[in-house]
């Protein structure tokens, strides 16, 4: 049984996630049960059709075969965070009883940033007397100190209750390998790493950009928050000017202050809604080169990878990487592109050269035969799904070929 705030047919990180993985595990022979909130994301409101979106407390067969049993949610306008936590912890609460409305599973796993939605996975598991597998796609709790969501040296409750949590999940599932280490220091003894990725035969590989061109191109698709400091980008094309030009594309809490920026700052810049199959296309073969970006000054990022990453790599266009730690060695690994300080005047230096030496931005392959062998999701469901075999004491001989679980007991 999965928990999530967020799946089909939804457009959302653990939309694109989960509906992969729970094709792996179809594939393994698996029954999938899905408890999610009635379709709403990222606007907090309904937009699809009712037969689209899912009826409160009645079944949905999922793209793969999976049942997802809908719950109710709170209609919220989507900017605020606390109305945004109020309306997971709503769901959260009714996912228990529909949680119970389903065959006993063999495992709970539930899937974080939404922490009511774990608190929620860790009541079922108890109820329904199963192991119970935490999956934690941001470093949760260190990045709610770094954004001072906490402050001060005395543990808050978000904290407590998330390593509470932790502490008590049979099995505890990251996306970096950095964030797992730093979880095994403080004591977990059962943690896995299962990356995020993408389905590489659906994301073609493009062409390099032309040698010849007056204008350059800078792409970002993705978030448009405080833990990008995209302003970053926006003070760098200023600098620019005339021959540059910014695309940003998404959403977030900080795209009206964004669009003030460059307003004021006169900025070669061009903001658009998020975008889905070919219009996102377009926009990759039109770039010169795409932005993965995370702020330098919060520690938690250095075990963060930005899940647009594996896309870009996997694409073929020159990665401008605004980030460190282990997002900074992939990039360095795969050949991908330059990794650059986290300010406007190493941006506009970088992007500058770059106009200057068209050469340099033909990535070559080498970012998308990384993906292929780390981030691929028919290889990364296959991992999941022996981890979770080995939870449960099932047999995973299916499976036996997949990749060695790196996990610790």
């Amino acid at each position: 049984m999965l928990l999530t705030h967020s799946y089909w047919p939804e457009h959302s990180p653990p939309q694109r996630r989960w509906s992969s993985l729970t094709r792996e595990f179809q594939k393994a022979g698996w029954d999938v049960d899905v408890v999610a909130p009635v379709a709403h994301y990222p606007n907090g409101r309904r937009d699809l059709p009712r037969h689209q979106a899912g009826y409160a407390f009645k079944s949905q067969t999922g793209p793969h075969g999976e049942k997802i049993r809908r719950v109710p949610y709170l209609r919220h306008l989507g900017k605020s965070p606390v109305a945004r936590l109020v309306d997971q912890l709503y769901s959260a609460v009714l996912s228990v009883p529909a949680g119970l409305m389903v065959q006993r599973p063999d495992a709970i796993v539930a899937t974080a940033p939404s922490l009511p939605t774990l608190a929620a996975g860790y009541v079922l598991s108890k109820l329904r007397r199963v192991p119970f597998v935490v999956e934690m796609r941001d470093a949760w709790p260190d990045l709610a100190r770094d954004a001072r969501l906490v402050r001060g040296s005395v543990k808050s409750l978000v904290e407590r209750v998330v390593e509470f949590l932790q502490l008590r999940a049979d099995m505890v599932v990251t996306v970096t390998e950095g964030f797992a280490e730093i979880l095994r220091a403080r004591g977990l003894k059962n943690v896995m790493t299962v990356s995020n990725g993408l389905d590489l035969k659906a994301v073609p590989f493009l062409e390099p950009p032309t040698l010849q061109r007056d204008v350059f191109h800078a792409l970002y698709l993705g978030n448009h928050g405080k833990s990008q400091r995209l302003d970053v980008l926006i003070r760098a094309a200023a600098m620019l000017g005339d021959g540059f030009h910014l695309t940003l594309v998404g959403h977030g809490t900080s795209r009206p202050q964004l669009v003030k920026l460059a307003r004021d700052l006169d900025a070669p810049v061009s903001f658009y809604p998020s975008l889905q199959g070919q219009a996102v296309l377009n926009k990759y073969r039109d770039a010169d080169t795409c932005v993965v970006s995370l702020r330098d000054d919060w520690k938690s990022f250095e075990a963060t990878v930005p899940s647009k990453t594996y896309e870009v790599l996997a694409i073929g266009r020159h990665v401008t990487a605004i980030v460190r730690g282990e997002a900074e060695r992939i990039i360095v690994e795969a050949k991908g592109g330059d990794v650059v300080a986290a300010t406007p005047e190493a941006v506009a230096r970088l992007w500058r050269d770059l106009a200057r030496n068209r050469e340099r931005l033909a990535a070559g392959r080498s970012g998308r035969e990384w993906v292929k062998n780390h981030a691929d999701y028919a290889q990364l469901g296959r991992r999941y799904v022996a981890g979770i075999s080995r939870l449960v004491g099932g047999n995973s001989s299916d499976i036996a070929e997949g990749p060695r679980v790196d996990t610790q007991r």
